[in-house]
């Protein structure tokens, strides 16, 4: 009698787990139902926290909130490591630099952000030329703007009073004060990054700040993959030769070809390593490349 009773129970506890199941699944397939169905309505795709959160406290970097609305990190005073021995010839060699204190983005400037700024200037829409997939799969509001040259993001940087980040100051927020590889240490996880493939959980762009255990030292989001940044500098191989100990303006000759950094979701990770360099012409539009805007600590405190 009582293994009867037993067994009915067992019976009870698999019957009752197996409907469980089937009602989580259907809950999860209705859910995912509904937010493909949202982000065909061109609704905004929210950023997604793909990890738990870090155990790494970033309220001791001060934050400001820059007259567009956006957030920005002070990247105190200090010199750092800049550039990578026994890698691409035009990475090396590390060398000290040291930056005065400023003030940079924490995300990377959304296509909604954008549009703002492109409505009250009435400036045209970036462009993106060539993309391998249907072109609305680029279009959201909470994905970071691409198909923008470098003069628009100079111009959305000045209108927004701010200025373009430099290669040495975009380098330093992404890399603190040591020599890691990426934003988060020296060994690559595909679930810190938006990069090359689908195991990160995206085939093409990502909302900005997805990836809460892939932020760098000074808490930035997306220093690595989603996409890659135009910084202000004019690009030369042979930069690091000759780079001034003190806040590096990069080469004095104007040139047509400035310099990106950061990677982006087309590349390998291999190639998101933060000291990467890519040089690419001003007017260069791209499904792969955005940006994220900076400011000297003076005209803050001038500000405030």
């Amino acid at each position: 009698m009582e293994s009867n009773k037993v067994l009915i129970g067992a019976i009870i506890f698999v019957f009752g787990s197996f409907i469980m199941m089937i009602v989580m699944l259907l809950y999860e397939t209705y859910k995912g139902k509904k937010e493909l169905e949202a982000f065909s309505a061109g609704q905004p795709a929210k950023a997604r926290v793909l990890q738990p959160m870090p155990l790494q406290d970033f309220s001791m970097y001060r934050t400001i909130v820059g007259d567009e609305g956006r957030e920005m990190v002070e990247i105190p005073e200090g010199p750092f490591t800049m550039g990578k021995n026994n890698s691409d010839p035009d990475e090396g060699p590390a060398h000290p630099v040291y930056l005065k204190t400023f003030f940079i983005d924490l995300k990377e400037v959304t296509q909604a952000e954008y549009e703002r700024f492109e409505r009250m200037t009435k400036r045209e829409k970036p462009r993106v030329p060539v993309f391998e997939d249907e072109i609305t799969k680029l279009k959201n509001p909470d994905y970071p703007v691409v198909g923008v040259t470098w003069n628009d993001a100079v111009a959305y940087c000045r209108w927004a009073g701010k200025r373009l980040p430099t290669e040495a100051e975009w380098e330093k927020a992404g890399r603190g004060e040591g020599k890691r590889q990426y934003p988060w240490g020296d060994k690559f996880d595909q679930n810190y990054a938006n990069v090359d493939g689908e195991d990160d959980g995206f085939q093409y762009l990502a909302p900005v700040g997805s990836f809460e255990n892939g932020r760098s030292p000074y808490g930035l989001y997306d220093a690595t993959g989603n996409v890659a940044e135009w910084v202000l500098d004019n690009y030369s191989a042979d930069y690091y030769q000759v780079t001034p100990f003190r806040d590096p303006p990069g080469p004095e000759e104007e040139d047509v070809y400035k310099v990106i950094r950061g990677g982006s979701w087309r590349e390998s990770r291999i190639g998101a390593r933060l000291t990467k360099r890519f040089s690419a012409k001003m007017w260069r539009t791209d499904a792969t490349v955005g940006f994220r805007c900076a400011k000297d600590e003076e005209k803050v405190n001038s500000q405030s």
